[in-house]
């Protein structure tokens, strides 16, 4: 995590997904995402910049492409971000490392910290764009 955080090793912070599509559509975890992310910022999130923070949904084969690409045509067609561009990319996705155990279930384990996290931006920019939806 520490090599990944240094920004130096061209990996991407990710969270792989496991889910049942009896129980939750793909397209329906798309559109969760992007009410989790700014979709408009290729320099990262909110308080995390870098390229390991840039938004990406990785894919794992041609109709989850298919989904992912036209829910982001249609989020960018929505005006929901006035003239910004939608910048997430679409990739295949790559062998995925788990972070070390200390960092999992980070908002756990140190609560306050995650909390400064929290107050880096994104639940207003949640608010902003997401509220009446």
């Amino acid at each position: 995590y520490e090599q990944v955080c240094s920004g130096t090793t061209g990996h991407t912070e990710a969270v792989k997904i496991t889910f049942d599509p009896d129980k939750i559509s793909y397209k329906d975890l798309v559109e969760i995402y992007w009410h989790q992310t700014d979709p408009t910022d290729a320099s990262g999130q909110f308080q995390d910049r870098g390229d390991n923070y840039r938004p990406v949904i990785f894919v794992k084969n041609d109709e989850q492409r298919k989904t992912a690409e036209e829910s982001k045509k249609a989020l960018q067609e929505s005006g929901r971000f006035g003239d910004a561009k939608i910048v997430t990319t679409i990739e295949d996705a790559q062998p995925f490392y788990p972070a070390e155990d200390y960092h999992q279930g980070f908002y756990k384990k140190d609560p306050q910290r995650f909390a400064l996290e929290e107050a880096g931006g994104r639940q207003q920019f949640i608010e902003k764009y997401w509220k009446n939806n």
